[in-house]
């Protein structure tokens, strides 16, 4: 129960600064972003298992995001039936300016009581809990 009541204060939190930005984006569409900017050029399955999405919830999302000029969709290079999705010049812009900028701000203030070693030990308590499940199952 605490974990998820710490995930949605993130999320409440980060959606909350982003909006203090002008930027209108939901978490989903901010994680869509964050995963763009790392992985570069990617289908969209790759995208939507890169955030836990299913087809559909990830086709609107998408939508959305290319309506606001974030994302395009391109032509893959050698499969000609797949589609290739990345960051516009306007997304990576709004990722690297604000998008980041505001999730930076919510984890410092979400981390302030704590001091470095801490919030190390967080992070490594966490990963080893999130890989013994993937790993259970």
């Amino acid at each position: 129960m605490l974990v998820t009541m710490v995930r949605s204060e993130m999320v409440r939190a980060i959606e909350t600064e982003l909006a203090s930005q002008g930027l209108e984006l939901s978490f989903t569409q901010y994680l869509i972003l964050k995963k763009s900017q790392q992985l570069g050029a990617v289908s969209a399955t790759e995208l939507a298992r890169a955030v836990e999405l299913d087809g559909g919830a990830m086709t609107r999302q998408l939508d959305q995001l290319e309506r606001k000029g974030y994302l395009r969709r391109s032509p893959h290079e050698q499969d000609r039936r797949a589609l290739r999705i990345e960051l516009t010049n306007a997304g990576s812009t709004v990722w690297q300016n604000t998008a980041s900028v505001c999730s930076q701000r919510v984890m410092d203030a979400a981390q302030a009581s704590m001091s470095k070693t801490e919030q190390a030990q967080l992070h490594d308590y966490l990963d080893r809990v999130l890989r013994a499940l993937r790993d259970k199952n």
